[in-house]
């Protein structure tokens, strides 16, 4: 499949880039796809996670700018289990995975209760012999931990309650498309501490991002991650800023970004979060002191009360684009699908 997809894009990019397809041979014929799983960015550089964005960029622009058709997983399938409803996660999934020839297979709680009918350990073996990867969007990462040690396929985070991979692929290949570059942009997080910004967190260093945050108290996130996150910055030389300051967190960004207040499973918590996340909203009062140049980001779904219309539907709003780019980054996990590259 490396062979492959190499050839495919120095294809496409040998007569108008040929720096990058030197590139490519170069530093990316010594990346290692095989026997890895997708469970956080964390164990991922970022000359792994720009190939990633690289490829789906081409697949991208082949299959919808010039309507190739590139059944690279033909006769391929993949198992889809969701203990958590989504709307992109699973179009996104299953049009991307079909696009490239292969067979998605979508499972819900009533299908598989992970732990429940049967043993984790016995699920994962299971699926390792009909199917040539799972993709798995659950509360626990513990869960997929489990998973990644006894399948003998790839396993790919959809979601989980600590980080959300395949989202910021998608966040980042959007940022990409806009400012041509990744490098010296600063991210704005206002919102809550959860999966979406630890997976910004374990990442945007690598590309030399800075990225400011602000949770309101007892919101903040994990402790673990933001060890990570402070050792990526200082590696990186880049900064990182945590606040409960909506308006400090905003000064200066070039993208704000925030997510909803209340997670599946915290419905409970619903009232109070609402109490707790007053001032938080995104306004263009809140855009006044980004960067002139400024965009907004939200994974969806989006209710008002984190960013108000004016935001949310403004030509800075780069959501809908975003939510487009879930289907061309899950697309470039067919890396992972194959035993043999």
């Amino acid at each position: 499949m490396l062979h492959h997809l190499k050839t495919m894009l120095s294809a496409a990019w040998g007569q108008t880039n040929k720096s990058f397809v030197r590139h490519l041979q170069t530093s990316h014929s010594n990346l290692q796809w095989k026997g890895r799983h997708l469970l956080t960015l964390k164990n991922y550089n970022a000359e792994e996670i720009k190939y990633l964005l690289w490829v789906s960029a081409d697949l991208k622009h082949r299959i919808k700018q010039k309507g190739e058709y590139l059944p690279l997983l033909q006769g391929k399938s993949l198992a889809m289990i969701f203990e958590k409803r989504s709307t992109r996660t699973r179009l996104s999934t299953e049009t991307g995975f079909a696009l490239l020839g292969g067979h998605p297979c979508f499972l819900t709680t009533q299908d598989i209760h992970l732990g429940v009918n049967e043993s984790l350990k016995d699920t994962a073996r299971v699926l390792s012999g009909m199917t040539d990867a799972v993709l798995a969007r659950v509360y626990h990462q513990s869960d997929l931990e489990l998973l990644a040690k006894e399948a003998s396929i790839p396993i790919v985070n959809g979601l989980s309650d600590d980080y959300h991979p395949v989202q910021i692929l998608a966040d980042y290949l959007t940022i990409q498309e806009h400012y041509g570059h990744l490098k010296g942009l600063t991210i704005s997080w206002i919102g809550d501490g959860n999966n979406v910004l630890h997976s910004i967190m374990l990442s945007a260093a690598k590309f030399g991002m800075n990225v400011h945050i602000a949770t309101p108290k007892g919101y903040e996130p994990n402790s673990t991650v933001t060890a990570a996150a402070k050792q990526f910055s200082k590696e990186s030389g880049t900064k990182l800023l945590m606040t409960n300051d909506p308006l400090e967190a905003a000064r200066g960004a070039n993208v704000l970004v925030t997510d909803t207040w209340v997670s599946m499973g915290q419905e409970e918590e619903k009232k109070k979060r609402l109490q707790d996340f007053k001032g938080y909203q995104i306004t263009m009062q809140t855009a006044k002191l980004a960067a002139p140049n400024w965009t907004f980001l939200h994974c969806l779904p989006r209710k008002p009360e984190e960013v108000d219309d004016e935001v949310f539907y403004s030509p800075k709003s780069l959501v809908f684009q975003e939510a487009e780019n879930r289907k061309w980054t899950i697309m470039v996990c067919n890396k992972f699908y194959r035993k043999n590259y």
